[in-house]
């Protein structure tokens, strides 16, 4: 198998007691590193549509039209990331495809992101985090929920941040943890 995705080597995938197989931590990791990137091909949402019904869900959402997803069977495994859902994450989205720790992660934490601050899609799935704080019931659509907003403020995706922006009447770039503002070579955000 090739991988194209990247996951740290302090990373390691296996059966999640969520969901299927997810990433676990095999060392500690700090806060603000880089877990995993995101690879794939880069379709428009019609072409994601039509392998999705083979392949399942193995995508990124990066703008309205794009996504980041394998294109044969035999790429899936190495275009996964493995990150399964939750509504107490410990990992989020940094930019369009690479995620990082939320906060300092012990050996043997599943890394989990809630999909509120990735997906921009109609779906309804009932919840299995486990988390004292789970919604019980998550949707594509849970980024436009004030208190996600809150909550997830400088850790949604690019194209998720800029839609937020616009509903409040916000146009300034969007702040998150370790953006400075003062560097002009910095890229702003979009995103499994």
């Amino acid at each position: 198998m090739t991988d194209f995705t990247y996951r740290s080597p302090k990373t390691t995938v296996r059966q999640s007691p969520i969901h299927g197989k997810g990433l676990f931590a095999k060392q500690a990791l700090a806060a603000g590193e880089i877990v995993a990137v995101k690879g794939g091909s880069i379709l428009t949402k019609q072409e994601w549509t039509v392998l999705e019904r083979e392949l399942g869900s193995a995508e990124i959402q990066l703008s309205e039209d794009l996504f980041i997803a394998p294109t044969r069977p035999e790429h899936r495994e190495g275009n996964m990331v493995y990150t399964n859902h939750s509504c107490d994450p410990n990992i989020a989205i940094q930019g369009q495809i690479v995620f990082a720790a939320m906060r300092d992660i012990a050996p043997g934490e599943e890394l989990t992101h809630d999909w509120a601050t990735t997906d921009d899609l109609d779906y309804t799935m009932t919840c299995t985090c486990g988390s004292p704080n789970c919604r019980r019931t998550i949707t594509g659509k849970d980024w436009m929920k004030p208190e996600l907003q809150e909550k997830y403020k400088g850790w949604f995706c690019w194209f998720l941040q800029r839609k937020i922006e616009a509903l409040s009447g916000c146009n300034s770039a969007p702040s998150s943890p370790g953006y400075d503002d003062n560097i002009d070579s910095q890229v702003v955000r979009d995103d499994l």
